[in-house]
């Protein structure tokens, strides 16, 4: 079987002039080696395509794959995460992981809760802010917590990102915006313990593997799983399986708003618990970092005793489940 393999990789952007905030969500050399090590091992052949453009030409050239493992993130827009989904399907070529519309969706994150919360699952009361005028009209209890709308891997997080008060929030919402050049998300600050579930399968196969608490140290920047934190999690952060009731609930959500949104194949999902202990729904990561080491799913995975081998594989065999299922349910 012969196996693409799309991804952007970060070496190539940053060798371009792109900064490193600007590249975060991107991959490493180490991310590709692995997977391609993984799948190998299963008996597959991997042709590396890297990122769209890349895959764009090939297609055009007749190149064709049985499916083609996807983690590429996209560079511009908010369907970037879509564009290699799209261009595969306009090919007939299946491939991991979700859909354009999974992805575009849950990139942007004020959507994505707007989806959630009419499905009646718990999520923080929030705005979405264009600009110093919408940063003004918002009518929510302090504290808030502000985010770009369509980032990930902690970006445009910092201690700022809470604001006490609404000066705090029209400055703060106003440095983002000018920043990243797109609209902020504001919600209520929760204070609560903060988790990230990983699911593995689609629709009513798919299961938690396990429930990851993060624990900011005393060296950690406050308030939030922050770029920073992320990008130096030594020391900063503590990773925990966690199992209590309070854990469990937080699987349950993050289980529900993984169906809800049609997330397939493996990724995360994030959630925060409010001042009663109710775990509230706050992003979907159905594109979930894959490095071996660092990534929050293989570092949650590993906690729960899942090798990485194990990980891949079980994403590997959801996409065939989809592709082939007939033979799947005949094996």
């Amino acid at each position: 079987m012969r196996v693409g393999l799309t991804y952007d990789l970060r070496d190539e952007y940053l060798a371009e002039g792109y900064g490193e905030e600007e590249t975060a969500e991107f991959d490493s050399p180490a991310t590709i080696d692995a997977i391609t090590d993984v799948l190998t091992r299963r008996g597959v052949e991997v042709d590396r395509i890297g990122h769209v453009r890349h895959l764009a030409a090939r297609l055009v050239a007749g190149d064709r794959w049985e499916f083609v493992f996807n983690i590429a993130e996209g560079l511009r827009g908010i369907g970037r995460e879509a564009q290699v989904p799209a261009l595969l399907d306009a090919w007939d070529i299946p491939y991991t992981f979700s859909d354009p519309l999974v992805l575009a969706l849950t990139l942007d994150k004020g959507m994505t809760k707007r989806v959630v919360r009419d499905a009646g699952i718990p999520t923080p009361a929030f705005a979405v802010v264009r600009d110093s005028h919408d940063a003004r009209q918002v009518d929510l209890p302090y504290p808030l917590f502000v985010k770009p709308l369509a980032e990930g891997t902690g970006k445009g997080i910092s201690a700022a990102s809470r604001a006490e008060n609404p000066a705090a929030l029209v400055s703060t919402c106003g440095e983002l915006i000018a920043k990243f050049r797109q609209p902020m998300l504001v919600e209520t600050y929760l204070p609560g313990r903060e988790f990230t579930v990983g699911i593995a399968g689609t629709g009513a196969e798919a299961g938690i593997l396990g429930v990851m608490e993060i624990i900011l140290t005393a060296e950690a920047e406050p308030f939030g799983y922050s770029f920073e934190n992320k990008e130096r999690y030594e020391g900063r952060v503590s990773y925990r399986l966690a199992d209590d009731a309070e854990a469990e609930r937080a699987g349950e959500t993050a289980l529900r708003a993984w169906r809800v949104l049609g997330c397939r194949d493996g990724g995360r999902l994030d959630l925060r618990s409010d001042h009663t202990g109710e775990p509230n729904f706050i992003e979907a990561n159905p594109l979930a970092g894959l490095h071996p080491v660092k990534s929050d799913l293989v570092i949650l995975a590993r906690l729960a005793g899942i090798s990485y081998d194990d990980l891949l594989g079980r994403i590997v065999d959801s996409c065939l489940s989809r592709i082939f299922p007939v033979a799947a349910r005949a094996a």
